[in-house]
């Protein structure tokens, strides 16, 4: 028997977004507690298939309570439900996420808002020589389920120390590295939900192996780990 995201989770999901306030999640708390067990079984279903051709260090499901300290917007929930994947081990980098809401389902991964050290180490690695990791991204089961980087996190011309005119610029200017790729809700409900996670997600090993040489290794190649 396959393990599914029962239609239930949707109509959870859908009926929280019209209802977003305390009293009718309290109300609702049952139905709640019953989606997540649900999910968390799915959610260990794909761990159990990424452990098999990597390592995974962590899983982390995101609480449902959104932190509305400094939002605009309070609203107390998360309308939608999502988890992420960290690879295990210094030379092992880069991280799985899902996103399950509905008209808006997802999975992606990369390298978002990488710490300074490795936001530097990245771009300097593409200002020497883009060529590998174009190649990556130009692969065509890559291209086909991911496309680029997601262009949004980027300065608008140059970081500080690089030329706005170096053929490399516009990698060179993303902030974030990391891929998306949308799902039909259709995908998500259905028998084979898993198995179509684990094969978009394995498509992104040669550019997390990639991504973990540059950022365990100095310019000169040589590694910075023991």
């Amino acid at each position: 028997m396959s393990i599914t995201v029962p239609k239930s989770t949707f109509d959870f999901l859908n009926n929280l977004a019209k209802n977003n306030h305390k009293d009718w999640m309290d109300e609702h708390r049952k139905t709640y507690q019953s989606s997540e067990k649900a999910l968390k079984s799915v959610y260990a279903e794909i761990l159990r298939g990424l452990n098999e051709k990597d390592e995974i260090a962590k899983q982390k499901i995101f609480r449902i309570n959104r932190d509305i300290r400094f939002s605009k917007d309070k609203t107390p929930y998360n309308v939608h439900r999502s988890v992420s994947w960290s690879r295990a081990g210094a030379h092992r980098r880069g991280g799985y996420y899902l996103r399950i809401e509905p008209g808006k389902c997802a999975l992606a991964g990369g390298f978002f808002s990488p710490e300074p050290a490795d936001l530097l180490r990245i771009r300097k690695e593409f200002e020497m020589d883009a060529s590998e990791i174009r190649e990556i991204l130009n692969q065509n089961e890559f291209k086909m389920t991911f496309g680029n980087f997601n262009q949004h996190y980027a300065v608008k011309t140059a970081p500080k120390g690089f030329n706005k005119e170096d053929a490399n610029i516009d990698l060179i200017r993303l902030k974030s590295f990391f891929v998306e790729h949308p799902l039909k809700d259709s995908e998500v409900l259905g028998p084979n939900f898993v198995d179509t996670v684990l094969k978009h997600f394995r498509t992104l090993r040669p550019f997390f192996d990639y991504m973990s040489d540059v950022l365990t290794t100095d310019l000169n190649g040589v590694s910075t780990i023991d």
